[in-house]
């Protein structure tokens, strides 16, 4: 489903097959909506019964993998460590990016989306706990930015996983709340989000998660 934890992972799929990587796959789309990860097929492949799951069917016996980092990794090292620099200090840089990704994210898909979007009654308080948090995380990628082309120094597992997250936010496609956080304000980020929204195997990613709507 197109959450921003299952584009992540189709990017990288289409990133590997880019780089001439093989690394076919099949999509398949769970409804979260109707309770499709509680079935027990699902759960024996993530007892979280969160999305995405991956089962690698190429080796013996399969291989299942859950949460989204540990998904990337996992791929990226099954294809010889694709978009992961082999410079010692951006190998670094890129697993701290990947890791505030996962530890920083919730506070906006959880916290921030769930209050200004998704929740029954509107409160202001929350909103603007969240929104604040969301805005400072949103500094943290700017300040980085500014004198950075990507995440680590080159395009890697980092740019897409973040990119999933704060580069859609600031692009407008999350929450209908650009002009609440004035994500123009962000021109780093900003920047930064639409190189890696051009990149083919990024729109391909998109579209293979868009389970609703035009593709485009």
């Amino acid at each position: 489903l197109a959450t921003p934890n299952g584009v992540k992972v189709t990017i990288l799929l289409e990133e590997l097959l880019e780089a001439g990587h093989d690394a076919e796959y099949d999509a398949w789309l769970v409804e979260i909506g109707t309770g499709d990860q509680f079935g027990s097929g699902f759960v024996a492949i993530n007892p979280n019964s969160k999305i995405p799951a991956l089962m690698d069917n190429g080796i013996t016996p399969p291989q299942r993998v859950f949460e989204s980092a540990s998904i990337m990794l996992y791929l990226a090292e099954k294809f010889g460590g694709a978009f992961i620099p082999t410079d010692p200090g951006m190998r670094v840089e890129m697993f701290s990016w990947l890791f505030w990704q996962m530890g920083s994210a919730p506070f906006v898909g959880g916290g921030f989306g769930h209050f200004y979007a998704y929740a029954p009654i509107k409160q202001e308080y929350p909103i603007n706990r969240y929104a604040m948090e969301t805005k400072r995380q949103l500094d943290v990628l700017d300040q980085h930015l500014a004198d950075h082309e990507w995440m680590a120094g080159e395009y890697s597992l980092a740019d897409m996983a973040i990119y999933a997250w704060y580069g859609n936010l600031v692009l407008g496609r999350a929450y209908n709340a650009a002009e609440f956080l004035n994500v123009a304000s962000y021109t780093h980020v900003l920047a930064w989000a639409q190189r890696v929204d051009a990149r083919p195997a990024v729109i391909r990613g998109r579209r293979i998660n868009r389970s609703w709507g035009e593709p485009h």
